[in-house]
């Protein structure tokens, strides 16, 4: 759903196109309407936050608004396309953000190619409405579909069909949204009604973006980063140019129709990621951790961020992770924060929990701009404080007092956790070594370190304490570690316990993407596998 979530200017164009039937109904002017629409812009901006994709929005419905008071509407598209220009000199930033990037190539779809396929349609005696429903969200995606190609390593088949569903519930949820939140302040049961009331349409949207994205032949596989945007690019743009003709249309729409349907097959057999029923993922961001959580669909709890953005992205995106409504740092080093950026990378944040224990400088220092960028809480909590969110409770263990004078300070404060989905426990300890173990097990009650499923501390390292890892007793063992590190990692000893123990152990290194899924059966392990060449 692009055209709605990217663009953001339709809910733009609602609420001020609100406010101007209602000027026009009281007889205003032209500049006072554009005055009240001014006002109702900048409220609206302030309301939803100025993302880079709402920045873009604002923009032309500025310039829209300036050129109907002048009378001179044809100007605005000129006008815009200067304003972005100068918006991308002013914050050079903006240009590589994907949010901009996707507001920027929609509106360019809609202005560009949506008239003249709107007015092609209705030449072959589609209905008016229908040929626009049909024209509008197509040119929006395939002006879009490079982006998002290279950002998912996916081509979308139900994009428009979601559009067109979900397009009659978006004014309402809109107008109804906005209005609830302007009369909060003055009337709260007025508010709590059309809260109420726009949560049906709501509803409904939500409804369309989880079964078209939940389909398993709703996309087919493309090749990710630059590399494939650049290719979906050049082919889309060579498509334009061919179909002209009406033998090479024929032949495109032949040639289309084999590929979606040879496909199909195997996209239907094919599981996918991520596995059905998934409670814990770790992902493969090389020699660090980054460990997901689910909360609900398309919301995940993450532990760390690997050592950089790009993985712990890509992980996310994989896992089709959109907002992440708590961010765990076990501890500063640069393995579990130097990919903080990435977490927030087109996603909402709403908090960052931190340790206590504030070193190494470096890494705190990048986890505090990466959270004051994205507007998410920091929090720092003690030892037993408790977080619920949807299906996902968890619990902070340890450390349970500040450890000085330890091999590796950092390491043995990290925050212990234990997370609870679908009644699987799982233990989350961090990098913690030997001393913070043992200062755990003296702390805790028998039985409170009890997990179905550990993710092993520090890599995999020599320095685990025996009776911790009888303690635990997991079913199964995930080990974040990079490819050929130098460090030793996975230690053969530890393997060699953890596998007598019982556990079924899965490694980053070796199995890509690895997850534990609770289903009929008891629990279970996926290993989504690594591109060939990466196994040492």
């Amino acid at each position: 759903m692009t055209h709605l979530n990217a663009v953001s200017g339709s809910n733009v164009a609602i609420v001020v196109g609100a406010v101007l039937l209602l000027a026009r109904w009281a007889r205003a002017g032209p500049w006072l309407a554009a005055g009240l629409c001014a006002v109702a812009l900048a409220g609206f901006v302030i309301l939803v936050r100025p993302s880079p994709s709402v920045v873009r929005a604002a923009t032309m419905g500025a310039i829209g608004l300036a050129a109907l008071a002048a009378g001179r509407p044809r100007a605005a598209l000129p006008a815009l396309a200067a304003a972005i220009t100068v918006l991308v000199l002013v914050d050079p930033e903006l240009a590589g953000d994907p949010g901009f990037a996707l507001s920027v190539l929609a509106t360019g779809g809609l202005l560009l190619l949506a008239p003249r396929w709107r007015d092609a349609l209705r030449r072959r005696g589609v209905p008016a409405g229908l040929a626009e429903a049909l024209a509008v969200p197509a040119a929006a995606q395939l002006a879009c579909g490079p982006v998002v190609a290279g950002l998912s390593a996916t081509v979308s088949l139900v994009a428009v069909p979601a559009n067109l569903l979900a397009v009659p519930a978006i004014a309402p949820a809109t107008v109804l949204g906005v209005a609830a939140a302007v009369v909060s302040p003055l009337w709260p049961a007025g508010a709590e009604f059309a809260a109420w009331l726009a949560s049906w349409p709501a509803w409904w949207l939500v409804l369309v973006a989880r079964h078209g994205a939940g389909l398993p032949a709703g996309t087919l596989p493309w090749p990710g980063g630059v590399w494939g945007a650049l290719l979906l690019a050049a082919l889309t743009l060579a498509l334009l140019v061919a179909t002209r003709r009406p033998v090479v249309r024929r032949l495109v729409a032949v040639v289309t129709v084999a590929v979606v349907l040879g496909a199909l097959p195997v996209r239907l057999i094919a599981q996918g990621w991520p596995p059905p029923g998934w409670v814990v993922v770790a992902c493969a961001v090389g020699q660090g951790d980054a460990v997901v959580l689910p909360v609900s669909a398309g919301r995940a709890v993450v532990v760390d961020a690997g050592p950089e953005p790009g993985a712990v992205d890509t992980c996310l995106r994989r896992l089709g992770i959109r907002e992440v409504p708590l961010l765990v740092v076990s501890h500063f080093h640069a393995d579990h924060v130097g990919g903080v950026a990435g977490v927030f990378r087109g996603r909402r944040v709403s908090a960052v929990l931190t340790p206590a224990w504030t070193e190494p400088e470096s890494g705190q220092g990048l986890v505090r701009d990466a959270a004051a960028v994205g507007r998410a809480d920091l929090l720092t909590v003690p030892a037993g404080w408790t977080y619920r969110a949807g299906g996902l409770a968890l619990v902070v263990l340890g450390p349970p007092y500040p450890l000085r004078g330890t091999r590796s300070d950092p390491n043995n404060n990290s925050l212990i956790l234990r997370a609870t989905v679908a009644g699987t426990r799982i233990l989350l300890p961090g990098d913690a070594e030997s001393e913070e173990q043992r200062a755990l097990l003296d702390r805790t009650p028998a039985g409170a370190l009890r997990a179905d499923v550990l993710k092993v501390a520090h890599h995999g390292s020599a320095y685990q304490d025996p009776a911790f890892l009888a303690a635990v007793r997991p079913a199964v063992a995930l080990v974040p570690v990079g490819t050929g590190n130098t460090y030793g990692h996975p230690h053969p000893a530890l393997l060699a316990r953890l596998t007598a123990g019982g556990a079924r152990v899965l490694r980053t290194d070796t199995d890509g993407d690895v997850a534990a899924v609770h289903g009929d059966g008891g629990l279970a392990v996926v290993a989504r596998g690594v591109a060939p060449g990466r196994r040492p």
